[in-house]
């Protein structure tokens, strides 16, 4: 495939297609799109350093993930990498930081050094437009014989997932803690454009509404899914009028900011109140209390989207593996204290 081929199919001079993938000059943006969708359609990959590196790159394997840093995501690879070894295959780790621009542009660099299978680890974004774009840079890739797959909900791409079971998992984690005694919760929530964020809440609504419970969206505190947001919507929540008696952190690494919170402010964990997490990262374990979490298992999950990757394609229904979560009662939660609300109407 060359160059003046894509030229054509987009209709513009063979100058106007150099420029338009190369990026190096200012192309009207109608006369980039048109060219961008011809290259796709037709395969072509822009240079020939490119090329070059296509041919040497059947045993790689492209990791797109949200963090690195975050143990969550570092588990997941950890059990990827060890199926890839198993299969000689070199792993390629990129972390987006959850910017879905620069999720996008690395999907495009593996596209062009085509990657064996690239691998999506990490919740979607509930936004169509990044949809539609992500969709659009996989396609062609997937028709040229690339495998996709990905761990955690992504509504508008139909390729093979793991999905970890977390609205099931919240719903659970909710029975466990009302089963303790509580009636005052509050979550500390990750932005609500990821889908992992919207299904914990959604299925810890769920457990409580069971029992008659309402969770007040004044009792919902946003931050970032990392560990300095947990600690920034613990401080936000004990500044409002009522203190709850348990708090759910919808991932490990936040709760593990706000049990810092709350040891700086004198609250006690779970004297004063209980905390509890989700995703049961190795860390929480060594925790003072450990903490109440959902378990997944991260490891397995990665060495099960590693799988999907690299099995043969079969029809057009993409396969789905389900990874329940199982909820551990550790020293982080409690009943609720002898004078809460709660525990003097039980």
């Amino acid at each position: 495939m060359t160059l003046d081929v894509v030229a054509r199919q987009a209709g513009v001079s063979l100058a106007t297609a150099s420029r338009a993938l190369n990026g190096t000059t200012r192309v009207r943006e109608d006369l980039r799109q048109r060219v961008r969708a011809a290259a796709d359609l037709l395969g072509y990959i822009p240079n020939a350093h490119a090329q070059a590196l296509a041919s040497a790159s059947n045993n790689t394997v492209g990791l797109i993930c949200h963090d690195v840093g975050d143990p969550y995501f570092a588990a997941i690879a950890a059990g990827v990498m060890r199926a890839a070894a198993e299969q000689d295959l070199l792993v390629m780790l990129a972390s987006t930081f959850r910017e879905p621009e620069r999720e996008i542009a690395y999907v495009s660099t593996l596209r062009a050094q085509r990657a064996r299978a690239i691998l999506l680890i990490g919740s979607g974004f509930q936004d169509r437009a990044w949809e539609r774009a992500l969709a659009a840079e996989l396609a062609p890739y997937v028709r040229a014989g690339g495998r996709v797959a990905v761990v955690s909900r992504h509504r508008s791409l139909r390729v093979d997932a793991v999905l970890p079971e977390n609205r099931a998992g919240a719903a659970a984690l909710a029975r466990a803690l009302l089963g303790l005694g509580h009636r005052e919760f509050a979550v500390l929530s990750g932005p609500p454009e990821l889908t992992t964020v919207s299904d914990r809440l959604a299925g810890f609504r769920e457990g409580l509404a069971e029992a008659g419970i309402t969770l007040p969206q004044e009792r919902v505190v946003e931050g970032p899914f990392t560990r300095d947001g947990g600690y920034a919507a613990a401080r936000e929540l004990l500044t409002r009028p009522t203190r709850p008696t348990c708090v759910f952190a919808v991932t490990d690494v936040m709760a593990v900011g706000a049990l810092a919170a709350f040891r700086e402010e004198g609250v006690r964990v779970p004297e004063d109140i209980s905390l509890a997490g989700f995703d049961d990262i190795p860390l929480v374990r060594e925790l003072s209390p450990p903490l109440t979490t959902v378990a997944l298992p991260l490891a397995a999950m990665g060495q099960q989207v590693m799988a999907l990757a690299l099995r043969e394609p079969r029809g057009p229904r993409s396969r789905v593996v389900r990874a329940g979560g199982e909820v551990v009662l550790r020293a982080s939660a409690a009943p609720p204290p002898p004078d809460s609300p709660a525990e003097r109407t039980r």
